[in-house]
């Protein structure tokens, strides 16, 4: 519980900078999700921690109703803002725990979440509540931050975020997310890898970090391994960290 109201404080008071955020506002992965999806006009769309709400837009014109849910109050007030102000009025914003969603059983045609299970402490509750939301046939879209696959890869890109979001459980591995999926009776129907350019100032005032702790972050980064640096595109000029390069992948898969 406490992980959660710290996700609740963390966003809090980042959620006008989520919504104007260029690496959630855009990119090829919303894109290529909304593609995937194959929505309807006919059909119920959930979208689980909307954050900034971008998710939830693109999906508002395709379908019959989307319900965007965040934990988050000031979230949902600025990504309500956000989809209302793009002429939406199908979009109904919901208070909830991803873990635990305030919806009945098969209510869903779709079920989309972006940029966000990396926060979620149980992320074996998420999965089965997403399948018990969805009706039969329903589409389970997860587009999310992943660590390689390599262990020291994987606990150097879940220590640095750690250190700029304590919200942040942890980055999953691509493996780690189509054994979990499977083993919820999903099937696996496409997969996309994307890299992810991070500006290191813009990656960390999204999340209000003081000087003292993006100098931790750069000393992290800039003492790192070569093959880490390497693996991570680091990219450094007199001592200051100017960006790296993570990845993601979305995943397309359907409730049988």
């Amino acid at each position: 519980m406490d992980i959660k109201q710290d996700v609740k404080k963390q966003f809090g008071r980042s959620a006008g900078l989520y919504v104007s955020s260029k690496i959630h506002r855009s990119g090829g992965d919303l894109a290529a999700l909304i593609e995937m999806a194959h929505a309807e006009e006919t059909e119920y769309a959930l979208d689980v921690a909307t954050g900034g709400g971008h998710t939830a837009n693109a999906l508002a014109p395709l379908v019959k109703k989307v319900t965007a849910m965040d934990i988050t109050p000031e979230m949902l007030e600025n990504a309500g803002k956000f989809i209302e102000g793009n002429g939406h009025s199908n979009v109904e914003f919901v208070e909830g725990d991803a873990e635990k969603m305030p919806f009945e059983d098969e209510s869903f045609d779709i079920v989309t979440c972006r940029i966000a299970p990396h926060h979620f402490p149980n992320i074996g509750d998420f999965i089965k509540e997403v399948y018990r939301v969805l009706k039969p046939g329903g589409r389970f879209l997860l587009d999310d931050n992943v660590a390689p696959e390599e262990d020291a890869f994987d606990e150097f890109y879940n220590k640095i975020e750690k250190i700029r979001d304590y919200s942040h459980h942890r980055a999953w591995k691509k493996t780690e997310w189509l054994r979990m999926l499977e083993h919820t009776a999903f099937e696996i129907v496409e997969m996309h890898r994307f890299e992810k350019h991070f500006d290191f100032e813009d990656w960390c005032n999204r999340m209000h970090l003081t000087n003292q702790e993006k100098r931790t972050l750069t000393r992290i980064m800039l003492e790192a391994d070569e093959k880490v640096t390497q693996k991570f595109r680091i990219q450094s000029d007199a001592g200051k960290i100017e960006s790296f390069q993570g990845e993601a992948v979305l995943l397309s898969s359907v409730k049988w």
